[in-house]
């Protein structure tokens, strides 16, 4: 085979259907919603309302997860109707295999892992910034060189991040069904948490905290403030709060019939989590002038106590802790899912394929719990909220196109979903068009990073990935 169709080659859906055969369908809608809601509505939003609105929109920053949540609708309805017709491991990975061939596939599964490997670690570094001011009122404190990342603030390593991760990694690697048990009575937990903080904030809304509702434009050392170039920076970083439904597609072949409970909980939970998102940072507005906010990772916590509630702030702080591990949860068991996908096609070493007495992918599972603790221990918070949009959104525009080549196989060699994406085809053509707006709107750093890690994954295909892909 010459290199440009090996390079080209595209996987037929039957044989993915076969290798999927395996693995265990037990996921139904409430666990697919609980999965999706718990990632979406994760360290976001107990995080980013305030910073956000510190550093780029003021008050408008109600615009900008408006804005977020439009165009991870439109990219949702896509991935629904995708989920449906190939519901197999990898998600986007498997589908642009299918659609446009082995590299495009890798390259698109690749920028996925770093979603879900910086995904973890964003939420380890969310958690651990407001386990630390918990722990602090108890009187424990860590050392510098423990307690924060390499080189933020005197800090060698996260040793709370490390321990996070080791915990959620344990957790992923057992038996599915008990992971599901555990994940749904976070979420159940943390939704809680989330209406407490709003009912009780409700109570305390100053409406001149939201005025001048745009500020005027001005640049300042993070970029543009104010104005719509302040909110189309908060876009491009609120973005990150929506991430978490195309995670969903990845546990398509675990899910019980999956034409009609991937759509259900692929778009049920970003519906939701947008509702929960809107309010959070409407409440924090009124509550405190935005400026409040400003490099702080618990605004949350810093509104409530403000206004004489500090119980109410332990113990919705004390929960967020907790729930923020369903968003871990879920890019962990994701991330170990794609990596068993690229083993199960010959991507990577066949061992990351192997299951145990559980079915469970636990060579994969290591793997990526290794590699989060690097990340997570070492890099600062601020930087991951960016970085790890800028891989997904590509994916993103990948998928988007493809479903322009999925519908001329519809009905052919790939099955007929139940759920169609309406107003096609304008719509796919409106998720890409706001994916590669978002794209642009990113830091320039983030942008550098994820082409050095594209750089990489090409490497590392030529180098293994080519040689040792499964055409079987």
């Amino acid at each position: 085979m010459s290199l440009l169709k090996r390079v080209f080659f595209r996987q037929s859906p039957t044989k993915y259907g076969l290798k999927d055969g395996h693995l265990n369908r037990s996921l139904r809608v409430r666990d697919l919603l609980s999965l999706g809601i718990g990632m979406i509505v994760s360290t976001s939003i107990f995080t980013l309302p305030g910073e956000v609105a510190a550093m780029y929109t003021g008050p408008a920053v109600i615009i900008s997860f408006v804005i977020a949540a439009v165009v991870a609708c439109l990219v949702a309805l896509v991935y629904a109707e995708m989920a449906g017709a190939m519901p197999f491991a990898g998600s986007a990975y498997t589908w642009i295999n299918v659609l446009f061939g082995e590299l495009p596939g890798w390259v698109v599964g690749w920028a996925l892992l770093a979603e879900y490997i910086i995904g973890v670690s964003f939420v380890v570094s969310g958690i651990s910034s407001n386990l630390k001011p918990i722990l602090a009122s108890v009187g424990v404190h860590l050392p510098v060189f423990l307690a924060n990342p390499l080189g933020q603030g005197g800090g060698v390593v996260d040793l709370i991040a490390v321990g996070i991760v080791l915990i959620v990694g344990l957790l992923v690697s057992r038996n599915l069904s008990k992971i599901t048990l555990v994940e749904n009575a976070l979420v159940i937990l943390k939704i809680f948490a989330i209406l407490l903080f709003i009912v009780v904030g409700a109570t305390a809304v100053h409406l001149s905290n939201f005025y001048p509702f745009i500020p005027a434009y001005h640049a300042t050392s993070n970029g543009a403030f104010g104005g719509w170039q302040g909110i189309y920076a908060g876009v491009a970083m609120i973005f990150v709060s929506y991430l978490g439904f195309d995670a969903i597609a990845a546990n398509s072949a675990e899910a019980v019939n999956p034409q009609k409970t991937m759509p259900r909980g692929i778009i049920g939970s970003l519906g939701i989590a947008s509702a929960f998102f809107i309010a959070v940072s409407c409440v924090l507005i009124g509550v405190l002038p935005y400026q409040r906010y400003a490099a702080s990772a618990e605004p949350i916590g810093i509104a409530l106590r403000a206004i004489h509630h500090p119980l109410i702030a332990t113990i919705v702080q004390l929960i967020a802790v907790f729930g923020m591990f369903t968003a871990a949860i879920g890019f962990m068991l994701s991330g170990s899912r794609l990596i068993y996908s690229f083993s199960r096609d010959g991507m990577l070493p066949k061992f990351f394929s192997r299951l145990d007495r559980n079915q469970q992918p636990k060579n994969a599972v290591t793997l990526i719990t290794v590699v989060v603790v690097i990340v997570s221990s070492l890099l600062p918070f601020s930087f991951l909220s960016q970085l790890v949009s800028a891989g997904t959104i590509v994916a993103f525009m990948f998928v988007s196109i493809g479903l322009f080549f999925l519908r001329k196989r519809e009905g052919r060699d790939i099955a007929q979903p139940a759920f169609k994406v309406p107003g096609y085809p304008v719509v796919p053509a409106l998720a890409f068009m706001f994916s590669l707006l978002v794209f642009i709107g990113l830091d320039r750093a983030a942008k550098v990073y994820a082409l050095g890690w594209f750089v990489l994954g090409v490497i590392i295909y030529f180098v293994y990935g080519i040689r040792h892909a499964n055409h079987q």
